[in-house]
């Protein structure tokens, strides 16, 4: 199963809006006969792979394989019919998806056909790998994922703005890797006017995601590099949230840019955060990585939109009335502070990462 693990995460960031998925056949004198993963939605599932590898071998073969196999016609075959038409004994799966369309169906059907199936192998590890796939299923919008850059006093820019570099050039990659992975990535207006930033993924071969911007008065400049294509001349996807009220002449130009703007309710004459998260799911957005700034980063926190943070801690000391991570206006008492669980941190480059899963009170 860890080996099926690995060979899933061979199509991360590729198989949006499916899953990571990763498949080992062991044929009945215990050895390896057959391999395979999903490498791209739409492309052949990890199970038609590792069969088309095994041959005749998968017959009493057992096979490993990390997410419930499908059981219903998509873009490909059911993996079940294709398992039950090769003759294997076993499957063992790490855990159930999660897909209404799947849900036990799939494990549920190889059984009826005479198949021992066992659940939970490395079912944590499983879970974690496709932790944003399992988030929008069970919760039904992306996975949020945010990333900050601080100093140790927690400061994201000088008092003068300045904020170009907190971190050193190993943490940008490894957030230039977060954009190849994930579907989309979300900054409010005040960064765009402040960095200017082209949002794009600066790695060899890396895919740019959809680029969303929270702008309730639409002052997003039709100029701004966020529009410009990438590295490799691939078109820029810009998908603008604005107030239903914001004026239809900047709505207009930004359109012209080949933005879409989207009009959206909410308090204050701000675009509510989780209709436009709603928004982003019907385009089958699994993954979001919001990265600034400070009232945006709150505003999906207090809608309870945030699933995990990343902050990258440099070794370095502002002070003064600089900024922080997080605006808003704050929790008003420590108990209802939000917790961080699963904590782990790791040194990247000169800085320190620090992720954590987000724990939200009880409502009361």
């Amino acid at each position: 199963m860890r080996r099926a693990l690995e060979l899933a995460g061979r199509g991360r960031g590729r198989t949006s809006p499916n899953p990571m998925v990763g498949c080992v056949i062991v044929g009945q004198d215990g050895q390896v006969v057959g391999e395979g993963w999903h490498p791209y939605a739409g492309g052949p599932h990890a199970e038609a792979a590792a069969l088309a590898a095994a041959g005749e071998a998968a017959r009493g073969a057992t096979i490993y394989v990390t997410l419930e196999p499908c059981d219903h016609h998509g873009r490909t075959p059911p993996c079940t019919e294709a398992l039950i038409a090769a003759g294997v004994a076993e499957v063992v799966v790490a855990h159930l998806d999660p897909d209404p369309r799947v849900s036990g169906r799939g494990v549920e059907r190889l059984r009826q056909a005479g198949v021992r199936v066992s659940v939970g192998t490395l079912a944590d590890e499983a879970e974690a790998l496709n932790e944003a796939y399992l988030t929008s299923q069970r919760l039904g919008r992306p996975f949020v994922l945010y990333k900050a850059a601080t100093t140790i006093d927690g400061k994201t820019a000088t008092a003068t703005g300045e904020s170009r570099w907190i971190t050193g050039e190993e943490a940008r990659r490894r957030v230039h890797a977060w954009r190849d992975e994930l579907d989309a990535i979300a900054v409010g207006v005040g960064t765009v006017l402040k960095d200017d930033p082209a949002l794009t993924t600066r790695l060899p071969g890396g895919r740019t995601p959809l680029k969303v911007v929270f702008d309730s008065s639409l002052r997003t400049p039709p100029t701004a590099r966020l529009f410009a294509p990438d590295d490799s001349g691939v078109p820029a996807r810009v998908v603008v949230y604005a107030s239903e009220d914001a004026p239809r002449e900047r709505a207009e130009r930004l359109i012209e840019r080949g933005a879409e703007v989207v009009a959206l309710p909410g308090p204050a004459g701000q675009p509510d955060v989780c209709s436009a998260l709603a928004d982003l799911a019907r385009r089958q957005v699994r993954s979001l990585l919001l990265e600034g700034g400070g009232t945006l980063a709150w505003s999906f926190l207090s809608r309870r939109a945030v699933d995990r943070v990343a902050f990258f801690l440099a070794p370095k000391l502002i002070g003064g009335p600089a900024p922080g991570p997080l605006g808003g206006p704050g929790v008003s008492a420590l108990p209802h502070a939000y917790a961080l669980a699963s904590l782990s941190s790791e040194r990247v480059g000169d800085d320190l990462l620090v992720t954590g899963r987000v724990v939200y009170p009880e409502v009361s």
